[in-house]
């Protein structure tokens, strides 16, 4: 469903998450807004038809504010957004942007009370005088109104920038991340958090690291995962001890000393990190791979993709566009059997763990038609060319697929591309397209 304006840098997608049961998407962008689409019910008429997503409701999460202590302008731009198990007809999400974490509750109104007995038909008082008669008040049906409410706001728990927050499966806690801090917030209270994880050092001249991401365990209320601009996981149990620096276990591939170049630290950087559904498997990004790892096993992932192995004779031009800075988010399928992430181009990346087949698609406005199919794409590297390849050289690297995300049970993704969100459904069967 792709926008046909030019893009303003205030409608740029910057996060896209699907609710629990696949029936709600949102997205947050750059200007601060968040909007939420609601997948409409199969029609009768055509019954194998899957529904179509729709607007449900948009709403500003937050606005452009200002540091006056340090002189410092904080964007509204929204970094993330997580969704809460719903426990009634309301739904709940929580968005952040660099500082400030917000709840927000989504309600549907589609009746009115008429009738009341103090008041009039516009809702003032009646004089009580001319109230002669009772009468019970009636519900009225009306227009579906979709109401959105900030329930809470989690201010002041950061210095630095947050890059993560993730929902525990205790429906009662989250965990939000910045550069050298994790905090655990309880959802009804607002004015203070418990610090688990604090990797700054008593002097920044001696800072080494930082922390890129990070995300309850599915099932275990008790584990978590953060990863390191280094590279490495740490995987911390809150049961061991209140403050998580000293983790449980450390996930880190050794360097192949053979591969050792001045990029080799920046692109071992972990931009994301996703449990498997399964709660089994840890899921990495960095810049040219993605890595599943085995919670058993910390010596070495046990599968590592490529993503896009041409670029590494590129480094130094991505190097100097800043490109190689890029921060790429990964996605599980609702089985843990196929694994997606985005690239550059307008292409994304699905990797099948059981066959072991890869493919490379387009998100474009070709593909967007409805009932296109999917070509796969193919990128060569200099001698013969077949047709419909795209040279490296000629790849655009100002359109990049940051942002993806899986339905929880079914072949459905949606894929930010820019300013436009693309939502693809395998329609035919549940294998990989």
């Amino acid at each position: 469903m792709p926008s046909h304006r030019m893009p303003s840098e205030a409608d740029i997608i910057s996060t896209v998450e699907f609710n629990h049961t696949g029936e709600l998407l949102a997205t947050g962008d750059k200007g601060g807004r968040v909007v939420i689409f609601q997948r409409e019910p199969e029609s009768k008429n055509a019954p194998h038809s899957q529904g179509e997503y729709d607007v449900y409701s948009t709403f500003q999460s937050h606005e452009p504010e200002f540091d006056y202590l340090k002189s410092l302008e904080i964007e509204e731009k929204i970094n993330k957004i997580k969704w809460l198990p719903q426990q009634n007809a309301a739904h709940s999400l929580l968005s952040t942007n660099d500082k400030t974490i917000k709840l927000w509750k989504i309600t549907e109104r589609d009746k009115r009370p008429e009738g009341y007995n103090l008041k009039d038909e516009e809702g003032k008082l009646k004089d009580l005088s001319t109230v002669t008669s009772l009468q019970v008040p009636v519900l009225k049906p009306m227009d579906l109104m979709v109401e959105v409410s900030p329930r809470r706001i989690f201010a002041n728990g950061h210095t630095y920038h947050i890059n993560s927050i993730s929902v525990n499966s205790d429906c009662e806690t989250y965990m939000s991340a910045d550069d050298l801090r994790i905090n655990l917030w309880h959802l009804a209270i607002t004015d203070r958090s418990f610090n688990i994880v604090d990797i700054k050092p008593a002097n920044m001249e001696d800072l080494t690291e930082v922390i890129t991401a990070s995300e309850f365990h599915p099932h275990h209320c008790n584990l978590f995962v953060y990863s390191s601009s280094k590279g490495s996981l740490r995987l911390c149990d809150m049961r061991a001890a209140a403050l998580c620096d000293k983790h449980s276990k450390l996930f880190e591939e050794p360097e192949d000393p053979s591969n050792r170049s001045f990029f080799s630290e920046i692109i071992s950087s972990v931009s994301d990190v996703k449990f498997s559904h399964s709660g089994r498997y840890m899921l990495t990004r960095d810049y040219l791979t993605v890595k599943v790892w085995d919670l058993n096993m910390e010596a070495r992932p046990i599968e590592t993709y490529q993503v896009h192995d041409y670029l590494r004779s590129k480094l130094c031009s991505l190097y100097e566009n800043d490109c190689i800075f890029d921060k790429f988010e990964c996605a599980w399928n609702g089985s843990d059997s196929v694994i997606m992430t985005g690239a550059y181009n307008n292409f994304f990346r699905m990797f099948d763990r059981n066959t072991k087949r890869d493919v490379t698609l387009e998100a474009s406005r070709e593909s967007s038609k409805p009932r296109a199919v999917l070509k796969p794409r193919r990128v060569c590297v200099g001698g013969k060319r077949r047709r419909d390849d795209i040279s490296v050289d000629s790849l655009d690297f100002t359109k990049k697929i940051l942002h993806t995300a899986w339905h929880p049970a079914e072949n459905i993704i949606a894929i930010a591309a820019t300013n436009n969100l693309y939502i693809f459904q395998d329609k035919v069967n549940s294998e990989m397209h």
